[in-house]
């Protein structure tokens, strides 16, 4: 990793100076392919709030100078919301040993460093200074191989997230919605989990 990038956990009120640019850099990366995500600033703003109103939340920051150049968020299950809870709630898991990771943006500039690796392993040290998790999950956007918006060269994350030890779990599934980039309305998109086990 790049010498003069910090990477810091933050929960609370600690994460309130940050709330501006967090929002910018969701909006910036989650335009990109698989997402196109058509973001809003209001809306960013709003859904950071839960990282500073949940306790047991994190986000985990990199920090080029004074500049956020990228982030990673993560929350105990029991906290998040209907939509990401029902599939486990489903398949019989106990919501309160299952611990979140929400989204990683990170700007393509500070991409190959060793950032998303340490996002994981601070989220993952998050969850066992909580204590009391199994399971540790995220969930990713399912698009078709043939999606017109898919860039010639893209390259899904699946040994990336192997090699930090996640597996693939199509048995749980939720949607979300969102509007595209270019389109006129929102539309469901397919959600699928990963699981990291036994922690």
């Amino acid at each position: 990793m790049a010498k003069d990038i910090r990477i810091e956990r933050r929960s609370g009120a600690d994460l309130i100076p940050f709330i501006t640019d967090l929002a910018h850099l969701r909006i910036q990366v989650f335009r990109d392919f698989p997402y196109l995500y058509d973001g809003d600033l209001g809306y960013e703003k709003k859904y950071l709030q839960t990282y500073i109103d949940k306790p047991d939340s994190v986000i985990v920051l990199a920090l080029d100078g004074g500049q956020v150049v990228g982030a990673s968020t993560a929350l105990p299950m029991r906290d998040e919301t209907e939509e990401l809870q029902r599939p486990f709630i489903e398949h019989g898991y106990d919501l309160n040993q299952v611990f979140y990771c929400s989204e990683s943006v990170l700007d393509k500039n500070y991409r190959g460093l060793g950032i998303g690796v340490r996002f994981f392993a601070e989220r993952e040290a998050h969850a066992a200074a909580l204590g009391g998790f199994k399971h540790i999950t995220f969930c990713c956007v399912e698009r078709p191989a043939d999606h017109p918006r898919r860039p010639a060269d893209y390259q899904p994350l699946d040994t990336f997230w192997h090699k930090r030890g996640y597996f693939k779990h199509p048995e749980l599934r939720t949607e979300y919605v969102w509007k595209d980039l270019d389109d006129t309305e929102e539309t469901p998109k397919p959600m699928t989990f990963w699981l990291k086990h036994d922690r």
